[in-house]
């Protein structure tokens, strides 16, 4: 048990015997190590206060797919395609190239006048360089502090930039970003689609207003519509204009039928008929005649009153006496007969039917005349509406073919101008995932500066100590006297000072 015990005491007292001659020279230079902590911590201190803190903004770039626009055809409905494959370390490295691309930088410059920066240093005094030199060597400085670095396996690409301005940091970076982005567009869009599809839509529009306007004056000049219809609407009419001459002409033949047979019923119908008649004696006769006789036999016997028998006047008396007797003896003997005549009523039904079948014939020949004009007319206006049907057919598909070159023209300036926007909106294969912000707390706070300022000057007044230590000729251990002289201690007393 005494021999276990011995040896771990040997080996203690070994290795804190190796410990106190590792921290010796410390100790020994303490002077020269507290000097030195001291001013080391407070040149870093005073360096850390004097130079101006840096303010870092950081922004990351996500790379997808590229977007698949739709192919540029002539159909309505354009062929979608659908690729979906993972992103190639080169394509990620393409767009972190394309992030530090010259002109992207020297937009960035411009943007924030990263130009006049040092004008008024000194070295910038002296050289007095023109516009163009400070605008190269402002893009060159920005290229160094720019850093774009693509994220390990992710789509990311982190950029981050350092100045003491913050806003100047936010700047640089949102300028980056929005330049960035439109470069890409500029790169990876197809140059002058939008404007050749909006060419071909304004011709397109012009070409159906003008289909229309010529298909509005054909209707105005012709004073048709609608030729298809009233075509239409004319042979219609034209039909029942050729049943209605049929219609005529066989009236016409009927009415000149019974006109012949009118005119030969007349020729054997006598025009009067007696309606009626009475036999009966003259009365009135006989008694106007006895009258007559009374009146001769009275002048007879006033004659005779005056004169003799064979005077004239007597004679001639006696004459009308004896003819108003021979008067009444003759009507007496005959029967005197009294008959009523009227106009026959079959000649005047046939004279009137007559009549009135000569007229109707008039106005059915007439009829028939205009009937005939009036087919000849619309013959003639089938013709022309046909015509115009063709006319119109031709400025009908003629617009209908612009207005669907229209309508597709506008389709695809839509898709092109909705394609642009989603451009501009970041809605592409890269857009702005993190957008810069603007620092608010420098990389390096003074705790930072502090510990930094603490580790750099242990580490230089260790070193100060052990080169002091190292450089110093003098015994400082009875072993050092022992290793070097070869020879043996007898007493060793260490110095102190009073």
């Amino acid at each position: 048990m005494i021999e276990v015990n011995s040896r771990p005491s040997d080996e203690e007292d070994s290795v804190s015997f190796s410990l106190r001659d590792l921290l010796a020279p410390l100790f020994r230079r303490k002077r020269v190590l507290i000097a030195t902590f001291l001013a080391a911590f407070s040149v870093v201190v005073l360096a850390g206060i004097l130079i101006p803190p840096e303010f870092t903004s950081h922004m990351a770039v996500l790379v997808n797919r590229e977007r698949l626009d739709p192919l540029v055809t002539t159909e309505a409905m354009p062929e979608m395609i659908n690729v979906s494959s993972p992103l190639s370390e080169e394509e990620i490295n393409s767009e972190a190239e394309l992030l530090k691309s010259s002109d992207v930088l020297e937009k960035v410059v411009l943007a924030n006048g990263l130009q006049n920066a040092n004008n008024h240093s000194f070295v910038q005094m002296l050289t007095k360089r023109n516009e163009a030199d400070r605008v190269a060597r402002a893009v060159r400085t920005l290229a160094t502090k720019l850093k774009v670095e693509p994220a390990i396996k992710t789509n990311l690409i982190e950029v981050t930039y350092s100045s003491p301005d913050p806003q100047l940091s936010y700047g640089v970076l949102k300028a980056l970003g929005d330049f960035y982005v439109e470069k890409h567009i500029q790169v990876h869009r197809r140059p002058g689609s939008y404007e050749f599809f909006d060419r071909e839509t304004q011709q397109y529009q012009q070409a159906l207003k003008d289909s229309e306007a010529r298909l509005r004056a054909l209707g105005q000049t012709q004073g048709v519509a609608d030729p298809d219809d009233e075509r239409t609407d004319m042979a219609l009419q034209l039909a029942a204009a050729v049943g209605q001459s049929h219609v005529l002409e066989g009236a016409i033949a009927a009415d000149e039928q019974r006109i012949l047979s009118d005119q030969e019923q007349l020729k054997i119908t006598p025009p009067r008929s007696a309606t009626k008649q009475d036999t009966n004696a003259p009365n009135l006769l006989l008694q106007n005649l006895g009258t007559s006789l009374l009146a001769a036999e009275t002048k007879r016997t006033q004659l005779l009153l005056k004169y003799e028998p064979s005077y004239p006047l007597v004679q001639e008396a006696d004459q009308e006496v004896a003819e108003a007797k021979a008067a009444i003896a003759k009507a007496e003997s005959a029967p005197y007969v009294n008959e009523t005549t009227d106009r026959d009523p079959t000649f005047e039904l046939l004279r009137e039917d007559l009549a009135k079948n000569q007229a109707d014939l008039a106005g059915q020949r007439a009829s028939l005349t205009a009937n005939r004009h009036g087919i000849d007319s619309m013959q003639a206006q089938l013709i022309e509406l046909g015509s115009q049907s063709l006319q119109q057919a031709d400025l009908q598909r003629e617009a209908k073919a612009n207005e669907q070159n229209y309508l597709l023209y506008l389709s695809k300036r839509e898709q092109e101008r909705t394609s642009s926007a989603l451009d501009q909106t970041r809605i592409a294969n890269v857009a702005v995932a993190v957008p810069p912000a603007i620092p608010v707390l420098p990389v390096h706070g003074f705790l930072f500066v502090i510990q930094v300022a603490l580790g750099l000057a242990m580490v230089l007044s260790i070193a100060m100590a052990y080169a002091f230590e190292y450089f110093d000729t003098s015994f400082h251990t009875p072993a050092q006297v022992s290793d070097i002289l070869g020879i043996p201690i007898v007493v060793a007393m260490p110095w102190r000072t009073a």
